[in-house]
């Protein structure tokens, strides 16, 4: 009797064991496929990949220019299709370094002070003064800065000390030189402190200060400075073999419709500046320091006209 009851037993276990393995089964296919990133895999080495390096040489604004070109090379992917743009943020010398060795990407993004790549860039179908060389332009604008007076204060004319911001290697000695300006130098943040303490009357700054003033709630005055400006984050083609990609990357990069949209990373589209006066994208460190050598001098006009370019 013992030995039926048994039989029944395990008869009944077998079968709702088989009634329940195929869903068993399929739960198990289904977690494979989720947490098993082949087919994503599969799907990007089946695309062409577009390496884009983006060197942040100067402050930005607010939030990340790397998330910003991101953002735009999906757009990208959307139009194109069969293209990957793998978006990578570098410092400055990390670059010059991959340089050294040899390492390359298909596409640059960067301010002034990285020369390294100068040889490897192509010509593009657009001009502009600071990318422009005796083999073309090698290099344009996608976004802007521009440097800024600021005081808490309506009235410009009140005698006081300027304090002089410096962050990146953007020349603001030059931009100060051009606007008959004198002051103190400090560090970005620094300099953005002591003047909201009181302790100078005059900021001279850049968008970057402008982001700072705007998320604190502060009422700042401020006026442009036009005589000067080098704070371009410029974009470059390097590979012959991608051409096409790349410059479908620029002509989004470059629309109206990604143009409109800098203003959340605070920074300007590249039509519509003011500036009249910049420098050489691909003018190394030594030139650079030697400029702002120069400018903080007191020496402007004709001297470092010869070394600047009109816009």
């Amino acid at each position: 009797m013992f030995r039926i009851k048994y039989c029944m037993k395990v008869k009944k276990a077998l079968s709702i064991a088989l009634r329940i393995l195929p869903f068993l089964l399929i739960a198990a296919i289904l977690c494979c496929l989720l947490l098993y990133p082949r087919g994503e895999t599969v799907s990007k080495e089946n695309k062409r990949v577009v390496r884009v390096w983006n060197v942040d040489t100067f402050e930005g604004g607010k939030g990340s220019r790397t998330a910003f070109l991101r953002n735009a090379a999906r757009i990208t992917e959307k139009k194109r299709g069969g293209v990957y743009y793998l978006i990578t943020s570098y410092t400055l010398d990390g670059a010059t370094a991959a340089f050294e060795k040899g390492e390359s990407p298909d596409m640059l993004s960067f301010g002034i002070g990285l020369s390294a790549y100068a040889e490897n860039s192509l010509p593009l179908s657009r001009k502009f003064a600071g990318g422009n060389t005796e083999s073309g332009c090698l290099a344009y604008p996608w976004c802007r800065g521009s440097y800024y007076l600021f005081s808490l204060s309506e009235d410009f004319s009140a005698s006081g000390e300027t304090v002089i911001s410096k962050g990146g290697n953007n020349l603001s000695e030059v931009a100060a030189a051009y606007a008959g300006i004198n002051g103190s130098f400090a560090e970005s943040t620094a300099a953005y402190v002591e003047f909201l303490n009181g302790h100078y009357r005059y900021l001279l700054g850049t968008q970057r200060d402008e982001c700072r003033f705007s998320a604190r709630g502060v009422t700042v005055y401020s006026q442009e400075l036009p005589e000067y400006c080098d704070l371009y984050q410029y974009i470059s083609v390097l590979s012959r073999e991608k051409r096409e990609d790349c410059d479908a990357f620029v002509d989004t990069l470059l629309s109206n419709d990604v143009q409109t949209t800098l203003s959340r990373i605070g920074m300007y589209p590249v039509n519509g500046g003011n500036a009249k006066r910049t420098v050489s994208v691909f003018s190394d460190r030594e030139s650079l320091r030697k400029l702002a050598e120069s400018a903080s001098g007191g020496i402007a006009g004709n001297f470092l006209d010869k070394y600047l370019k009109f816009i």
